[in-house]
């Protein structure tokens, strides 16, 4: 509902008026979310300005939709009532007929192009009076923006909709969207019998069946004269009979042909029934959304010729809808009836000719407040207050119902009224009126409340039965044990609505040695429990326990008491040192003291008892710290995985356990790894993490935040490490033999024989490798440096993550496998081109690092 309020083309229109103001997108944006508009109403609004059209509904106004609604209709060609028409049929139809159908369609068709006319030219309209659409000048950034802030923002909460959709309802007019729903058409229904007073007229298909001693079937449609023509008998006229009334004339006439027909006792006996039924046509005139002519079937009512004008205009009445029929009005519609009572004697069948006039309302009156149904209504001459209070639905349980307000307008300015209960059936209802209804008052008359030690603490009622403290704890069920007796407090609220503070012997009243104290309205009860007025603190335990957490503190809790509640000790719990710290208490000191706690600690046996010692008894505040035992130790594993013989997952057995005992628990390499490519990946711990994040940190200082986003570079969970496991294997224990700890990855790979070139090169390229060749041969074979190289910074990275600088033309730094990195040469920054190149011949961001201080230079 909230939506409704803003149509697109007021969207557009407020945009731009907002801009020639001066308005920012902020307050255009919340300004636009308290009218309703959503994200959704702006994102359709942009996409319809970009394809330089309007033709989104979901926010045109309930006549925008009415109009949009007629047009459909009427571009259909055949229209629902006249398929209707053709559908309620008891037989097949015949070709005279289908015959006559095409001749409907071709009149419908030249009726449809007029229509079309209609729409363009209403479409035209429509464009002049919400002016041009080039509201952003061929820039929707502004609307984008706002429709972001519509989004990220929480301008419009649950509340706000609420309240904007209740002010939305006041002011819509009751009923009148009856006629606006596409699912309520009044369409008259198709399976239901002929009524006896139908009357007939030309166009209907009469079936008369004749049966007894002789058979006969008369089929006959009633011709433009209102005639049949009937074998040996001839014309007949049934136009403006009734069925019972075309009945009793059929068997006169019948009479003469047929023997004993008409005759009393005879044999014979006869029953008109109606076949197709005729279209009729019905003017709709006044104040409706589209008046003209329509064809209708003729089962048709006034509703249903109000449905298809598009039900009233903004001045329409429901009230007052008249039906004329020759000259002389015939029927006056009460749509309330029908919408209230749900009384449809008013709706009466249409017949050809009848013009249904829509006057103007008498009087509309806005009913809001605390209503059922608060909106406009439609009041006519003389009707009251009760009448509209009816209209509404009554009050709401929260209504004050003694008086209402009334704002009316004199003539020369506004006045208000205060109609009292007692008026209402009396007080006649003006155009313009606005009633009131008011909320009842936020307060109590006899209520009273007892808090804290008692067994039903709540409100209670004051009475006669209960106006003193103690006759409220006695129904409250009393106290409870832990009350303090001793004091409680009363809090009164005086006739000026300012409080005070009473003290209460709730102990002396009790007993009877106290006089009673008499309650008054609002009074409130405060009796505390003993345990209110202790300072009972939470006890705390750390450390490998289940479940570690702050545990309230109960009287006796003992040291056991704790472990058991958390769970119980884990496996890796030490019993021989379990620290408890405390607080320093003493509230009758005077002078400062250095000790800021104590410490007691103590060995467990069993998991729970002390050993020698006594139980020993938590205070609160207490903290306990279950420490980890330095004799427990979780397996720790690592893999192997490549050229070796068992490949897999190994656990470690020593805290020294280095790549040479591993590659002895894989049975060594097979013939055809290379040990020399063989790499280590490692899982980063938190330090290393932290040093990754720095490295990141330092490049967006270099290069700009926005540029590091838009290459995703990420903290990897794992790095390379560079090691020599040929030397490793070859003298176990040396320097070169590294100690592994739990999640490496040990990846030996076959020979690679290619070496890679990248960078600041001619043409990159990767190349067989060839012995004894320097980095100069490879950088030849990519075409030679570029203009922008930086010759002396140039590296090369290894198959075993190992990052070098080549100096001079050192030729044992290239090895198979390997990456050589020339890097460019540039006055002020790398680009982020240039570091996506480079990152990509990475195996992890870890090893990326080792280049960083030559590229950042």
């Amino acid at each position: 509902m909230a939506q409704s309020g803003m149509t697109d083309q007021q969207v557009l229109e407020y945009v731009k008026q907002g801009m020639a103001q001066g308005k920012d997108q902020n307050q255009m944006a919340a300004e636009l979310a308290s009218r309703g508009v959503t994200r959704a109403q702006a994102e359709r609004i942009k996409k319809l300005y970009e394809q330089g059209s309007l033709d989104g509904t979901s926010g045109s106004s309930s006549s925008e939709q009415n109009r949009s609604r007629l047009r459909n209709k009427q571009d259909d060609g055949l229209d629902s009532d006249s398929r209707s028409t053709n559908r309620n049929t008891r037989n097949s139809r015949d070709s005279k007929n289908r015959d006559s159908y095409d001749r409907d369609s071709n009149s419908r068709d030249s009726k449809n192009n007029r229509n079309n006319r209609y729409n363009q030219n209403t479409d035209q309209e429509n464009d002049q009076s919400t002016h041009s659409y080039d509201v952003f000048s061929g820039d929707n950034s502004t609307m984008l923006e706002i429709t972001d802030m519509l989004d990220a923002s929480s301008y419009v909460n649950y509340s706000v909709q609420d309240s904007l959709a209740r002010v939305l309802q006041e002011n819509e007019v009751f009923g009148r969207n009856i006629f606006n729903t596409e699912n309520l058409t009044f369409e008259p229904s198709v399976n239901l019998a002929t009524p006896p007073d139908y009357r007939l007229g030309p166009g209907d298909e009469v079936i008369i069946d004749i049966w007894g001693t002789s058979q006969n079937t008369i089929r006959q449609d009633i011709s433009p004269d209102g005639t049949i023509n009937i074998e040996k008998i001839g014309p007949v006229n049934l136009s403006g009979m009734t069925v019972t009334e075309a009945n009793e004339h059929l068997k006169r006439i019948l009479g003469k042909t047929y023997s004993g027909l008409d005759a009393p006792g005879g044999n014979l006996q006869i029953s008109l029934t109606l076949g197709n039924t005729r279209t009729i046509q019905i003017n709709v005139m006044g104040e409706v959304m589209q008046p003209g002519t329509y064809a209708l079937s003729s089962f048709s009512t006034v509703f249903h010729a109000l449905y298809r004008a598009g039900g009233v205009s903004q001045i329409g009445s429901l009230r007052n809808v008249q039906l004329a029929r020759n000259g002389r009005t015939v029927a006056t519609v009460d749509v309330y009836d029908f919408i209230l009572k749900g009384k449809t004697h008013d709706d009466i069948r249409l017949q050809e000719g009848d013009v249904v006039i829509v006057p103007a309302y008498e009087a509309l009156v806005k009913f809001k407040g605390k209503v059922k149904r608060p909106m406009k209504y439609e009041m006519k001459k003389n009707e009251s207050l009760a009448t509209l209070i009816k209209f509404a639905g009554g009050f709401t349980s929260d209504a004050y119902t003694p008086s209402l307000r009334v704002i009316r307008q004199n003539g020369e300015e506004y006045e208000v009224n205060t109609v009292k209960e007692i008026n209402y059936s009396t007080y006649t209802m003006h155009n313009g009126d606005e009633v009131t209804a008011e909320a009842i008052l936020n307060r109590f008359t006899n209520r009273l409340e007892v808090r804290g030690a008692v067994y039903r603490p709540g409100i209670y009622q004051l009475s006669g039965e209960i106006n003193t403290v103690r006759a409220l704890i006695t129904e409250a069920k009393g106290l409870r044990g832990d009350a303090f007796t001793n004091r409680a407090v009363l809090k009164r609220e005086r006739e000026d609505l300012t409080s005070e503070m009473l003290s209460v012997d709730v102990r002396g009243i009790m007993a009877g040695s106290a006089p009673d104290v008499p309650l008054q309205k609002n009074d409130i009860l405060y009796i505390p429990s003993i345990h209110d007025l202790k300072d009972y603190g939470d006890v705390t335990i750390y450390g490998e326990v289940a479940h570690p957490d702050r545990y309230t503190y109960s009287d006796n809790m003992t040291l056991e008491d704790l472990i058991i509640r958390a769970g119980g000790l884990m496996e890796a719990a030490s019993t021989v040192r379990v620290d408890v710290t405390r607080r320093i208490k003493d509230p009758k000191s005077t002078e400062s003291t250095d000790s800021i706690g104590q410490m007691f600690t103590f060995a467990l046996k069993d998991g729970f008892v002390i050993d020698g010692q006594q139980a020993f008894t938590l205070q609160p505040y207490d903290q306990v710290f279950v420490r980890r035992s330095p004799g427990y130790q979780a397996q720790q594993n690592v893999q192997v995985e490549g050229e070796v013989l068992f490949g897999g997952t190994y656990s470690l057995t020593s805290t020294e356990e280095r790549l040479s005992d591993l590659m002895k628990k894989a049975g060594g390499a097979t013939n055809k790894a290379y040990l020399k490519g063989a790499k280590l990946t490692r899982v980063a711990n938190e330090e290393e993490k932290k040093r990754m994040r720095d490295v990141i940190d330092l490049m967006s200082r270099q290069f700009g935040k926005a540029m590091m986003d838009s290459l995703e570079i990420e903290v990897d969970s794992t790095f390379s490490v560079g090691i020599e496991l040929d030397k490793a294997v070859a003298n176990p224990g040396s320097e070169y033999d590294l100690v592994l700890r739990e999640g490496d990855v040990l990846t030996v790979p076959k020979l690679n024989n290619t070496v890679k070139v990248n960078g600041a090169v001619m043409m990159p390229n990767t190349v067989g490798y060839l012995s004894g060749k320097n980095a100069n041969y490879y950088l030849d074979q990519a075409g030679g440096y570029a203009l922008n190289a930086k010759k002396s910074k140039k590296f090369v990275i290894y198959m075993n993550g190992q990052v070098a600088r080549i100096k001079g033309r050192n030729k044992d730094k290239i090895e198979p496998g390997c990456e050589i990195i020339v890097p460019t040469r540039s006055n002020k920054r790398v680009t982020a081109a240039e570091i996506i190149g480079y990152t990509s011949s990475f195996a992890s961001l870890a090893t990326m690092f080792a280049t960083l201080s030559n590229l950042l230079k």
